[in-house]
């Protein structure tokens, strides 16, 4: 196969959709010569948080020195963003290579009676093997969804199993009380492991806590065994003091925006600090700095242009839109706020409306390009009990655009929800400013 053939492959498999389990992408690392164990793990998992995170420690790792894999989901505009090695997209027709590669051993599990894998499975699965093959020094394997089913549990080790926090998302497939999502989460904890947590809510740490008792495993919990203290947030960034587990560091800076961030920073000091700690990694308090200062991580509040000032926020549930909030507060200036809005069926719409749209003086409602997006117009019902200008625009950069018109230079655009529909119009913003600087 081709590129583009082998993206056609992966989007028929997904008509497998989420079918949780392990029993299916063991067999088939069993088949593919289980590559996970040629390799060493940082597991990152959580409700929000664990992208940023995921980023951070994957960028003080490289800084180190070391090569480093990363994988994440969901990409924003190529499928080749899930898969990394320092920070460079797995090459196109690698992709192509390796899913051709497994085709056949998906074809012979089926005729053999077992399910067909899941395209998250399959993903999974080539990372593995791609960074097998590439003899990665570690690799920062984020969870897809929950944790002790989901593929990238595949793995029987980790140097550190990390919870970011634990937050309501995601109900119909983890559970319908943090315990019940804690407990889901708390599944990549491994026998005898080192643990990292930023998660506050005590029935979630409860749940933590008890599991890693049950495993003999050590938690170390941001808040408590590594504790910050911010200096600054603003629109260049954060600064904070982090006392962690072996050094303590004054003046750490992130450039990713939102006091949340810092948070997110902690917590990537302390997971690199556990490694160095019980595994011997070799990070330097420099490289940490290097790294938390270089590491990005699009669509997180990310500016795309100024005057109008427009952001893109992948806020696609309660947590997120608070930290969204909380960012549109403190940190931006602004006289209007315009926001559009696009989220999924399954997420907490109501809850998040209730949280944004107070802010705004016009609200556009659009359909993320999602088979979940579900009767997306219903959305607009619940922000015009907040906001008086509301309009419905299905299609994203048309919604974007008529944004921009309403806008003034000193208002503020926020394109947030979903981040299916934050990519596209992430995509479109690109190609309209490029489009509009001379000679583009």
């Amino acid at each position: 196969m081709n590129y583009q053939e082998s993206l056609e492959f992966l989007r028929q498999l997904t008509k497998f959709g989420f079918n949780l389990g392990l029993g299916r992408i063991k067999e088939l690392m069993r088949r593919a010569g289980s590559p996970q164990e040629r390799l060493r793990f940082i597991h990152i998992g959580g409700t929000n948080g664990k992208g940023s995170v995921s980023a951070m420690v994957a960028s003080v790792l490289k800084a180190a020195g070391y090569r480093v894999g990363l994988f994440t989901s969901p990409h924003l505009h190529s499928y080749t963003e899930r898969i990394q090695i320092n920070g460079q997209n797995i090459p196109e027709e690698r992709l192509a290579a390796l899913l051709t590669w497994f085709k056949p051993l998906l074809t012979a599990m089926v005729a053999d009676g077992y399910e067909h894998p899941t395209e998250f499975e399959v993903g999974t699965a080539v990372a593995l093997k791609y960074f097998a093959d590439e003899g990665v020094d570690l690799v920062v394997l984020e969870v897809g969804l929950g944790g002790a089913i989901d593929s990238t549990n595949v793995i029987d080790t980790s140097l550190v199993s990390v919870i970011t926090n634990v937050g309501m998302d995601h109900m119909q497939y983890l559970g319908n009380t943090i315990a019940e999502i804690a407990r889901v989460k708390a599944g990549i904890i491994k026998p005898g492991g080192i643990v990292v947590t930023a998660s506050r809510l005590p029935e979630a740490l409860e749940v933590i806590s008890t599991t890693c008792r049950e495993k003999g495993a050590t938690l170390y919990q941001v808040g408590r065994d590594v504790t910050w203290r911010e200096r600054r947030v603003s629109l260049a960034g954060g600064e904070f003091d982090c006392r962690g587990l072996l050094a303590t560091y004054e003046g750490l800076k992130v450039h990713l925006l939102g006091r949340h961030q810092l948070e997110n920073a902690a917590t990537a000091v302390a997971v690199i600090e556990a490694a160095v700690r019980h595994h011997g990694l070799k990070v330097t308090p420099d490289h940490l700095r290097q790294g938390l200062a270089a590491a990005t991580w699009p669509a997180r509040l990310e500016i795309i242009q100024r005057e109008p000032m427009v952001i893109i926020d992948g806020a696609h549930n309660f947590d997120g839109a608070v930290s969204l909030r909380l960012a549109l507060e403190e940190i931006f200036r602004y006289r209007r706020l315009i926001l559009v809005l696009g989220m999924l069926a399954d997420k907490e719409r109501e809850k998040v409306v209730a949280e944004l749209a107070p802010l705004a003086a016009a609200v556009i409602v659009t359909r993320p390009n999602n088979p979940r997006a579900g009767n997306w117009q219903s959305l607009a019902d619940s922000v015009r009990r907040y906001v008086g200008v509301v309009e419905v625009i299905e299609a994203i950069p048309a919604a974007v655009e008529r944004a921009l018109a309403l806008a003034e230079p000193s208002d503020l655009i926020c394109v947030t929800g979903s981040l299916y529909m934050v990519a596209d119009a992430r995509e479109w913003l690109k190609k309209f400013k490029k489009e509009e600087s001379p000679g583009g």
